[in-house]
């Protein structure tokens, strides 16, 4: 769902950032599209330290955008936890968020009860274990609210897909675009 989101919004500038007990760029704010999506497509499990960190991957975001130009600056945090590692407190990247203008859009993801999680074992391959889903609903609410953006719940693929489409909907800027032919 987030490569159809991707594909569809064409002239924006995309970055992407990846967190679990750290935070990485995955890739930085670039308009190349097929670069960001094969980055999309080489996330794995287990390529992060194990852990939540909400906190250090909201502030990294903002890092990323803080500078922009652009008319609009938003974050698309996904999570399917609660903040449990790293150094940045959650409400306080939302507050440095916020101090550079950037709207987030927050959305918990994942069934309530147990979900069914896919670990790659070194000893006997891909197996599925159950764990309790525990989305920190509140904390995401907050960093929306501070933020001017708005929280949502995604419990399955289709329900993932509508949020992308309300959020496509609620940032929508005029641009112009220009392109230039060369003939010779």
């Amino acid at each position: 769902e987030a490569k159809r989101f991707i594909e569809g919004r064409r002239h924006d500038r995309i970055g992407l950032v990846v967190f679990a007990g750290q935070s990485v760029t995955q890739c930085p704010l670039t308009v190349d599209h097929q670069a960001i999506l094969s980055l999309l497509d080489k996330i794995q499990m287990g390529m992060l330290e194990d852990g939540t960190a909400i906190g250090v991957g909201l502030a990294n975001a903002v890092n990323r955008l803080k500078n922009s130009e652009a008319k609009s600056k938003v974050v698309i945090l996904l999570t399917d936890g609660v903040n449990n590692a790293g150094e940045v407190d959650p409400i306080t990247a939302a507050e440095l968020a916020k101090q550079y203008g950037i709207r987030v859009y927050t959305i918990g993801v994942g069934k309530q009860g147990e979900s069914i999680l896919p670990i790659q074992d070194p000893r006997f391959g891909l197996r599925y274990l159950k764990v309790e889903t525990q989305i920190d609903e509140k904390v995401l609410q907050e960093i929306s609210r501070k933020t001017g953006g708005v929280y949502f719940r995604a419990q399955d693929a289709r329900g993932l897909r509508e949020i992308f489409q309300q959020i496509d909907q609620l940032e929508k800027t005029e641009i112009q675009v220009d392109k230039y032919v060369y003939y010779d």
